[in-house]
């Protein structure tokens, strides 16, 4: 069922109007009667009937609101170092599709994509339409926050808000299997960049609480990493 994201939570009507009235009368041409799915990006969803086609909007008829049961119970957030050209796109699309509950991009020693903060804030709006055409694609129920560009030193002082801490790191020795992850409703993934983290990088992680983890026995490329990583982990947690 066609789904769209609304800014506030409708009453007993509803209208589309803009892109996403013209994605429903040309695009899908819907027809009235016809149903479709808004969500208030925060975990609701409500069915809705088309009731007629105005000059530029959609009027509907909410039948009824739900929880989205496409979200995951736990909440997981990847902290990703910057990768160059259009990977950061594809890490955060798939990430999104996967279930995480926010990206946030980190900024450490080997990045090779090195913004100033005007740059970051064109390439952080990117990044947020990203998330919500991948959130809308693949019907979730809310839409992933992608946050501010952090340091290493920034994101040790936030570990104390997770329940647990997972150091995706290639010299790590732990598998994700021998992590305690029962009763974990919050999550951080931490996933470096082309050339991985530094040594005092690690260090520092593993010092503020991070648990080191291993992906296997091969180096994966940076795209590939937190994708991994989050499959492996939401499959543990029985949300795959």
């Amino acid at each position: 069922m066609p789904r769209f994201f609304i800014d506030t939570p409708p009453g007993e009507y509803a209208e589309l109007t803009g892109e996403d009235a013209r994605h429903v009368s040309l695009a899908l041409r819907m027809r009235i009667g016809e149903e479709l799915v808004l969500c208030n990006g925060q975990g609701t969803d409500f069915r809705c009937r088309i009731e007629a086609f105005e000059e530029g909007c959609v009027r509907l008829r909410v039948l009824e609101s739900v929880p989205s049961c496409t979200e995951p119970q736990v909440r997981v957030t990847l902290f990703q170092a910057l990768a160059k050209g259009d990977k950061m796109d594809t890490i955060i699309q798939k990430a999104v599709e996967l279930g995480v509950y926010e990206v946030v991009p980190i900024l450490t020693a080997r990045c090779v994509s090195r913004p100033d903060e005007r740059t970051f804030a064109k390439k952080r709006a990117r990044y947020a339409r990203i998330a919500y055409e991948a959130a809308k694609q693949c019907g979730r129920g809310r839409i992933p926050a992608v946050g501010e560009l952090l340091t290493p030193p920034q994101l040790c002082e936030g570990f104390s808000g997770f329940d647990q801490v997972l150091f995706f790191y290639e010299r790590a020795e732990l598998s994700l299997r021998s992590i305690p992850l029962e009763g974990a409703h919050t999550i951080a993934v931490i996933v470096g960049p082309e050339g991985g983290f530094e040594e005092e990088e690690a260090a520092g992680f593993i010092e503020a609480g991070a648990a080191p983890v291993s992906l296997g026995p091969r180096i994966l490329r940076c795209e590939t990493a937190p994708v991994a990583a989050l499959a492996a982990l939401l499959y543990a947690m029985g949300e795959m």
